[in-house]
């Protein structure tokens, strides 16, 4: 019975999306793609790449906070333990504000900043963004990968210890490995979750996707419009990445040989 009612269920939502699309495509008013059509592009762009990069910087990070929390001395695993908490307790919003408004504000009245090379990246909003979307991550994902690494058997390290299997390729081989396959699936959520904060970047006017179809609101006075296609596409999107995680859990392996 189940295994009929469920291709039933996914033929019945197959008719209300492609009703749903009909629907919006002759009812609505579509004139105004054409002209922001780049614009769009280029948000999407923005969205995609401020997701990968922090979701990459931001793992290298948690992955030292959770083995400093999982195996460190106390001197690391403290500060570690203490920058998840501040991390996963105030707003992603604030943390953007205090390092846009805050930091770069500060930068700003520094003579020697100011007449450094660095100063032309350091006034711009992407590295702020950026900056505050992996700080973001790796206050989360480090406490995953916290017990990732505690959830790998012990007795592993141990008989590659006993081996003689130097401390860094046991790391290398056997931690990591069992322990970023342990986290996999939380990862891939994170990715997601990070994916729809990007709207946030548009507060600090970076022109993300989100940011795009606010001036689209704004410029042509539509609102059903814009944003059932910012929806669309962050669905897409989101598919996309549920998909590519799924197959990275079925082709990462479980165990070294």
């Amino acid at each position: 019975m189940l295994d009929f009612l469920r291709p039933l269920h996914r033929q019945v939502m197959a008719v209300i999306v492609v009703l749903t699309i009909w629907a919006c495509a002759h009812y609505l008013n579509w004139d105004w793609l054409p002209q922001y059509r780049g614009e769009i592009i280029s948000g999407i762009w923005i969205t995609i790449w401020m997701t990968i990069a922090s979701m990459v910087l931001g793992m290298v990070l948690a992955t030292m906070l959770g083995l400093a929390q999982a195996a460190g001395p106390s001197w690391l695993a403290w500060p570690a333990r203490t920058y998840c908490t501040i991390i996963r307790g105030t707003p992603l919003l604030l943390q953007l504000y205090l390092l846009y408004y805050g930091l770069g504000a500060l930068f700003s009245t520094t003579p020697e900043i100011r007449q450094s090379i660095f100063w032309p990246i350091l006034k711009a909003a992407p590295p702020y963004g950026l900056l505050a979307l992996t700080l973001s991550v790796a206050g989360y994902e480090g406490e995953v990968m916290r017990g990732a690494f505690k959830g790998v058997p012990h007795g592993q390290l141990e008989a590659a210890r006993a081996m003689g299997v130097p401390r860094f390729t046991a790391f290398r081989r056997i931690w990591l490995p069992q322990a970023l396959h342990r986290a996999l699936p939380t990862i891939g959520g994170e990715t997601v979750l990070q994916m729809k904060s990007t709207p946030l970047l548009a507060m600090i006017t970076i022109m993300d996707l989100y940011g795009v179809m606010n001036r689209v609101r704004r410029d042509t006075l539509l609102t059903y419009e814009p944003l059932l296609l910012l929806a669309l596409i962050y669905m897409i999107l989101a598919g996309l990445l549920v998909l590519f995680f799924r197959w990275l859990e079925n082709r990462l392996p479980t165990r070294t040989a």
